[in-house]
């Protein structure tokens, strides 16, 4: 199998893989719960707390829920507000790598030329790794708040255990990292090949050829010097010989004259 063929098939594997780890990430955003946390009021009765980055909502046993969204963005965390914006540049860099990947494609053969297929290929393999990362970051965030806050002894408050939100979530950025980061390799290596192999190496005039390591710089300057004499003294030589063949033939012709 030839390695163009290879590289294709791989590209298709990592787009999916991609694909469906932006779908993922984007299944996190109506999610509700993020957290979730069980209080037992009564014997019968049960509460089950939840939330996510928008809203909390509140269920009983008999299956009633009810949700009420966060009343002031100003009165906010600062965490929140970031995980917020995290995710939501997760998302977009995810829909212009998609875009990127599916015209760079070898298979689409939209992009033009195979140069310009792999640096789109990697421009939006990085777009893929970033995305990844961006919203790796906020889930491992929110998580590790979860965690520190329901093993912290000093903490009055309610606490809450992690949701199924930021399991997927976890999930959806790896596949977002990995397939990003292969993408990103081997379309990195075949556009930074094809460019320098599109510019072939001209070899250079004598008078920038890098001296030899076994002469010393001041020999092959007097060794220039010497030649360009001796040029000098051929050139005068060939003038003289030249003057004296007018003027012999001068003198022939003065003769004649003469006679």
């Amino acid at each position: 199998m030839k390695y163009r063929t290879v590289v294709m098939y791989m590209e298709i594997g990592c787009f999916v893989v991609c694909v469906a780890g932006w779908i993922l990430v984007c299944s996190t955003m109506p999610t509700e719960i993020w957290t979730w946390s069980e209080v037992d009021s009564i014997v019968l009765t049960t509460s089950n707390y939840f939330s996510n980055l928008w809203k909390d909502c509140i269920s009983d046993s008999t299956g009633v829920s009810d949700c009420k969204g966060i009343p002031s963005m100003l009165a906010l965390n600062w965490d929140i507000h970031m995980c917020r914006a995290l995710i939501i540049i997760s998302i977009i860099l995810a829909f212009f790598g998609s875009i990127l990947v599916l015209v760079g494609m070898k298979c689409t053969k939209i992009g033009g030329s195979e140069l310009a297929n792999a640096r789109i290929s990697f421009a939006g393999g990085m777009n893929f790794f970033i995305s990844g990362m961006c919203s790796m970051v906020a889930f491992s965030f929110y998580g590790h708040k979860i965690r520190s806050e329901f093993h912290d002894p000093t903490f009055r408050a309610q606490r809450f255990e992690i949701g199924v939100g930021v399991f997927v979530g976890w999930g959806g950025s790896t596949l977002l990292v990995f397939g990003g980061l292969l993408i990103s390799i081997f379309l990195g290596k075949e556009g930074c090949r094809s460019s320098s192999q599109k510019y072939p190496v001209f070899p250079l005039p004598e008078a920038y050829i890098a001296v030899p390591t076994g002469k010393s710089a001041v020999s092959s300057v007097r060794s220039v010097v010497t030649e360009s004499r001796k040029s000098r003294i051929s050139s005068s030589d060939s003038r003289a010989s030249s003057i004296s063949g007018i003027s012999s033939i001068t003198k022939t012709t003065g003769t004649n004259a003469d006679v």
